[in-house]
């Protein structure tokens, strides 16, 4: 149940972040039912205000039903449980209430009678041997005491087994002095013996516990397989074994159970702590800083080998999990241009085959959205299928025609004459008005569009939009940054991926890079 000031909270937010359920719960961490958000704003949209919290009635019940209450308790054993079960209400909390309005007196607290009489040990086997051999009635012995008879035999039952009551009944002869002092010696004598077997007992199991633990942690930190035997292992694996175990048992415990010296062990650990990767963690951190977080392990990988050296990429990808260094990846629902068929269906030629053999043989383009405090920003490019190369790309808060008109334009200023490039895009509005039309027919160019609905169909694209969103959109906060300056941002970010972003398919290379490989363009 949410408080009246959690539910105006969540409900503001909702109306600020333009009805957006994600934004609120994800800032809040509550309602956990998306439902429950939508109800409240209702509520307040038609009413203006929300309901206070209503608590729980406790005065359905009227005077006449609390006096039948309290009489049948009084009457039937003052029990409040067989009060509740006989008349079927109320609840065992509001029949006690009732009952310590009315009548206080009846709910007595529970009373606890303290012995007036203590002694020590010593006294309690001298009062069973006198009681064991006495020639009178027990209660002779117990006012001598100062104690009940019930208290002696209660003694004598602890102090003596139950195999030596028969000869202690009244119809027998009672035992002497010397013959109780004997028996409660022997017993004191046999009660140490087994404590010392069970002392030892208990030594055994901690042993076989500490054994078990050594194997169950061996085959967890080492990876190592049934059937694992420790004289086997080396000095540095025995050394992590034991430090694994080391807040569960003594250090000197552990060592004699896995036959290593302590010195063998100070030396394992001693090496252990040494960082024999301290250069490569700076030259990953290096790396991972100057592409703005945006590098996983294989690509940092591929910026540390670039110049020769060599690195495992397990041992890259260990170091950043071990520092931290992880890419921002949240995925977000994407802008959707579809208005309707409103021209002439156009064929998918692509068929989802993205691979160019050359430049400027198959290009890709769609719109997304970037959502900030500020605003709303659309960015439209165009990616060849070549390399991935962004050919061109506007960005304006409009997703209208001349965002497309304009990249597209831009875009035919890179093509020679003998350069017809097919065009996949979806079935959004922009790619089927005449002004789009008129500039692919004079173009000479080739349009292909995906089916409805079908994002595979354009995936290429897809990816791209994906890859700046992972790396330069989501999980940055962008509050108090205008729409211009974030346009600066976006622009910045898609020269550096032309000129200087690495891509694993391109052999550790950028788009352009690769292409001055080739010499399709001319070098630096």
């Amino acid at each position: 149940m949410y408080s009246y000031e959690d539910r105006m909270r969540a409900v503001k937010l909702y109306i600020q972040y333009d009805f957006s359920l994600a934004s609120v719960i994800h800032e809040l961490g509550y309602p956990n039912n998306p439902k429950s958000l939508k109800s409240w704003y209702i509520e307040f949209r038609d009413n203006g205000f929300l309901h206070e919290e209503r608590s729980f009635d406790y005065h359905k019940y009227t005077p006449e039903q609390k006096r039948i209450a309290i009489e049948h308790f009084i009457q039937h054993g003052k029990c409040v449980s067989r009060t509740v079960r006989a008349l079927g209400y109320p609840s065992r909390p509001l029949l006690y209430e009732w009952i310590k309005e009315e009548c206080p007196d009846l709910l007595g607290g529970c009373k606890r009678r303290n012995s007036l009489v203590y002694l020590s040990q010593e006294e309690k086997e001298q009062a069973v041997i006198d009681l064991c051999s006495r020639t009178g009635p027990a209660r002779i012995v117990a006012e001598k005491y100062g104690t009940s008879k019930e208290s002696l035999y209660y003694w004598k039952n602890k102090l003596l087994p139950k195999e030596y009551s028969p000869a202690m009944a009244k119809k027998q002869e009672p035992l002497t002095r010397e013959e109780a002092e004997s028996q409660i010696a022997e017993l004191k004598a046999e009660v140490a013996q087994l404590t010392q077997q069970a002392e030892d007992l208990k030594r055994q199991v901690h042993q076989l516990d500490l054994e078990k633990c050594i194997l169950e942690k061996a085959a967890e930190v080492l990876k190592k397989g049934q059937g694992i035997s420790i004289p086997t292992l080396t000095n540095r694996e025995k050394a992590i074994v034991i430090n694994a175990l080391r807040k569960q048992f003594r250090l000197k415990e552990l060592l004699k159970s896995i036959q290593m010296a302590k010195s063998s062990y100070c030396y394992q650990v001693l090496a252990m702590n040494t960082d024999r990767y301290k250069e490569l963690r700076d030259t990953i951190h290096s790396a991972f800083d100057e592409a703005n977080g945006r590098y996983g392990y294989r690509r940092i990988r591929a910026v540390i080998t670039s110049d020769g050296s060599t690195v495992s990429e397990k041992v890259v990808r260990r170091i950043m999990k071990e520092e931290g260094l992880n890419v921002r990846s949240i995925k977000r629902k994407k802008y959707n241009s579809y208005k309707g068929e409103i021209s002439p269906e156009v064929p998918n030629i692509l068929q989802r085959n993205f691979h160019a053999d050359k430049p400027n043989e198959k290009w890709l383009t769609d719109i997304t959205e970037f959502h900030i405090p500020a605003g709303k920003i659309y960015l439209s490019p165009i990616i060849d299928c070549f390399d991935g190369l962004p050919v061109s790309w506007t960005i304006g808060t409009s997703p209208d025609a001349e965002l497309v008109n304009a990249m597209l334009d831009e875009a035919l200023l890179t093509l020679s004459d003998d350069e017809k490039p097919i065009i996949h895009s979806d079935r959004g509005c922009h790619y089927r008005w005449p002004g789009w039309i008129e500039r692919m027919e004079s173009a000479g160019l080739t349009r292909s569009m995906s089916k409805k609905g079908c994002s595979p169909d354009n995936s290429a694209c897809e990816g791209f939009f994906g890859r700046l969103k992972n790396e330069m959109f989501y999980g940055i906060s962008w509050l108090g940054v205008s729409i211009s300056d974030f346009i600066a941002e976006l622009d910045r970010y898609i020269q550096w991926y032309a000129e200087k972003r690495i891509k694993l398919s391109l052999g550790g290379m950028s788009p352009l890079d690769y292409r001055r490989s080739l010499g399709l363009i001319a070098p630096r």
